[in-house]
């Protein structure tokens, strides 16, 4: 209790460079859990990847769209017991900043081999009735405050003009990593716009998703896929849903290698605010410890001075 009173009582000497130590400690842990944060979320869609899962998208670019022709020949490969399929739209909604994923899937199937989206039964089957009928993630419900039957405008960038969807379904995640904040719409509705303004676009879709029955054959099952549509003109490389998203990781590997450095960095920063700080206390107080020691205070009980008061900012700071 002693030496508490003595460490609270040399903080609280000098309150502007207590205050400035803290401060910087507080921006910088801040900062490192922002950063870490974003590493973390970068990842959370890998772990979560579901093994029964595969993707098929264009050989040699994920821009490139499939025929929609491609799913019937793909549901009779024997180890596959359902295929979906999805694009993506892009659009803006509301302004630019405002970005989350907006993806047109076949609604029929979509769900089925998504089963972490958890929808209301009587939500889904509005849905799948209403053509420009759109399911959107909790979180995009929370953050714009919508509700059931609200009409989302979307000005299209990717396919022109303005589109209208109204919500009819609210989906939440199984677990934390499923994604809350994606807007999901019916395919066939951008599709039916298409023939009319845009014939060459037709019957196009982005990349399919496979649920196969034996996780262990996915190897297997990706090769005959792939080997139906050798030698067309749109090949197609058919991957396990983790190494798709590690894929997408890996064209982004400087940003997030950046980041991993940046925040041992910060972590740099706060021992040495924090040991410039206590280095300059413990020269102001050279005199007053050997006054401690002479008054019979330990070696032990002097060095938990200087420490106590580090950690106790460094506490105060985190």
């Amino acid at each position: 209790m002693r030496v508490m009173k003595l460490i609270i009582k040399n903080m609280l000497r000098h309150k502007l460079r207590t205050f400035l130590t803290v401060l910087g400690i507080a921006i910088a842990v801040m900062a490192f859990g922002l950063i870490r944060t974003v590493v973390t979320a970068w990842y959370a869609g890998v772990e979560a990847s579901a093994a029964n899962r595969l993707i098929t998208r264009h050989a040699v670019s994920f821009i490139f769209p499939l025929p929609l022709a491609y799913e019937g020949r793909i549901e009779k490969v024997p180890g596959i017991s359902l295929v979906t399929y999805a694009n993506w739209f892009g659009g803006v909604y509301i302004d630019k900043d405002q970005f989350f994923a907006r993806l047109a899937v076949d609604a029929e199937h979509y769900f089925d081999v998504y089963p972490e989206l958890i929808v209301p039964k009587d939500q889904l089957e509005t849905f799948k009735r209403e053509r420009n009928a759109c399911i959107i993630g909790s979180q995009i419900a929370e953050r714009y405050n919508l509700k059931i039957g609200d009409i989302m405008p979307i000005e299209g960038d990717i396919y022109p003009g303005r589109w209208e969807f109204v919500v009819r379904g609210i989906y939440t995640p199984r677990d934390k990593g499923t994604d809350p904040s994606n807007m999901l719409f019916h395919w066939q509705y951008i599709d039916e716009r298409m023939k009319q303004e845009a014939p060459v676009r037709e019957g196009q879709v982005g990349w399919y998703v496979i649920r196969i029955s034996n996780p262990t054959e996915d190897a297997k099952v990706s090769q005959e896929v792939d080997e139906l549509f050798a030698n067309s003109p749109a090949e197609t490389k058919t991957e396990t849903e983790k190494a798709f998203q590690q894929g997408f990781l890996a064209s982004a590997g400087a940003i997030i290698t950046a980041m991993n450095l940046i925040s041992f960095i910060i972590i740099g920063i706060i021992m040495l605010v924090l040991g410039n700080t206590m280095i300059m206390a413990a020269r102001e107080r050279v005199r007053e410890y050997a006054v401690l020691k002479t008054l019979g205070f330990s070696n032990q009980s002097v060095l938990w001075l200087v420490l106590g008061e580090a950690l106790l900012l460094a506490a105060i700071g985190g």
